[in-house]
C-alpha cells in the first residue's frame, strides 16, 4: 500500500500517470448483488498523503492550486459538465429492459445493470446519485452548466450508449460518471477508470484518450486529498487508474470522460465511508475540485 500511496499523492501534485487494461469487477455492466428495493427522492435536472516521488515524468505541478480555498462564484462561468450517476435504483424493476444488448463500438453489453450494494443493502444506485449530485451543487455554484444523465426519475436507466450521447450532445468540457465497486472483503480503495485507445463501429476514442487522462489524474489527485482515501489494492497496481476498452460510456464518448470507483461496497472498511452523508461530501467536494481544474484549463 506504501507504493500506491505515493502514486496517488504524486498525482495531486502533477500528472502523468497510466495503467494497463484490466477489466474491474462492477463497472458500468458488473453487477454483483441481487437488486435493491430502496429507492432514493429526487428530482429530475436539465434533458494520501505521505510524499512521494512520481510515477512518470512530472508536468508542472498543480498541488499549490489545489490547495488553495475553492475558487469564487462564476469561475467556472461557460464551462459544461455533465455527471453520470451510476446505474439506476429502479433498474431492478426492468430486468428484459435493462438486459437488451446495445452497441458499444467495439461489441454488445446490456444495457445497464443494477449496480451493486453495501452487505447492509445500500444500493451503489442511491450512492451514486447521492454523489452527483453534491458534484453537481459545487459546480453550479462556481457557474458551470451541470447536467445529470438522469435524476432518479426514470423507470431504468438510461443505457449506456445513451449516457455517452447526452455528454456528446451537450458538447461537455468534461463528463464524469460516479460508482462504487462491488469487490471482494478486504479489496478496498478508490480507482478512476480512463478510456482505452478504441475504434470500432461508432466507437473512436484517440481524440479524448489524453484529455482524458488528465482529468482522471487530476480527480484522482483531489480525491485523495479531500477524502485522505488510499488508491484501489486490487485494481490499477496502487496507481489510483485503470484503463478499459470495454465500457460503452467511455467508448462512445467524443468528450474527455472517466469514471470514478469511488471505494468497494462490499469491504466493511470501505462501506463504512460510503454510507457517511460527511464523507461522500468530501468524495463530491475531491471530485469536483478535480473536474473544476481540468475544466479550468480548456
Amino acid at each position: 500500500m506504501a507504493a500506491a500511496l505515493v502514486t496517488l499523492t504524486a498525482l495531486a501534485a502533477l500528472t502523468g500517470c497510466d495503467d494497463k487494461d484490466v477489466a474491474g469487477p462492477a463497472a458500468e455492466g458488473r453487477a454483483t448483488r441481487p437488486p435493491q428495493t430502496s429507492a432514493p427522492t429526487a428530482t429530475r435536472a436539465p434533458s494520501p498523503s505521505a510524499p512521494m516521488k512520481p510515477s512518470a515524468p512530472a508536468k508542472p505541478s498543480v498541488q499549490a492550486k489545489q490547495q488553495q480555498p475553492p475558487a469564487p462564484d462564476g469561475s467556472l462561468r461557460g464551462k459544461t459538465v455533465v455527471i453520470d450517476p451510476g446505474h439506476n435504483i429502479r433498474n431492478q424493476d426492468h430486468s428484459t429492459e435493462i438486459n437488451r444488448s446495445v452497441d458499444i463500438g467495439t461489441g454488445r453489453k446490456e444495457c445497464d445493470t443494477t449496480g451493486t450494494s453495501t452487505n447492509s443493502g445500500y444500493a451503489e444506485a442511491e450512492f451514486s446519485l447521492d454523489v452527483a449530485h453534491r458534484i453537481r451543487d459545487i459546480l453550479t455554484a462556481q457557474g458551470a452548466t451541470v447536467t445529470l444523465t438522469h435524476d432518479g426519475d426514470r423507470p431504468y436507466g438510461p443505457c449506456v450508449d445513451e449516457r455517452a450521447a447526452i455528454g456528446n450532445q451537450a458538447h461537455a468540457d468534461a463528463a464524469l460518471s460516479v460508482h462504487a465497486d462491488g469487490a471482494a472483503e478486504g479489496q478496498r480503495g478508490f480507482h478512476v477508470i480512463l478510456p482505452a485507445k478504441v475504434k470500432g463501429g461508432r466507437a473512436d476514442t484517440a481524440p479524448i484518450v489524453g484529455p482524458s487522462k488528465e482529468l482522471g489524474e487530476r480527480v484522482a489527485g483531489n480525491f485523495v486529498q479531500s477524502t485522505g482515501s488510499a488508491p484501489s489494492n486490487y485494481i490499477g497496481h496502487g496507481t489510483g487508474l485503470d484503463v478499459r476498452g470495454d465500457l460503452g460510456g467511455l467508448n462512445l464518448s467524443t468528450v474527455p470522460k472517466v469514471f470514478v470507483e469511488c471505494g468497494n461496497m462490499r469491504d466493511a472498511q470501505d462501506a463504512a465511508h460510503l454510507t457517511d452523508p460527511a464523507w461522500r461530501d468530501k468524495a463530491a467536494q475531491g471530485i469536483a475540485r478535480g473536474i473544476a481544474d481540468f475544466v479550468r484549463g480548456r
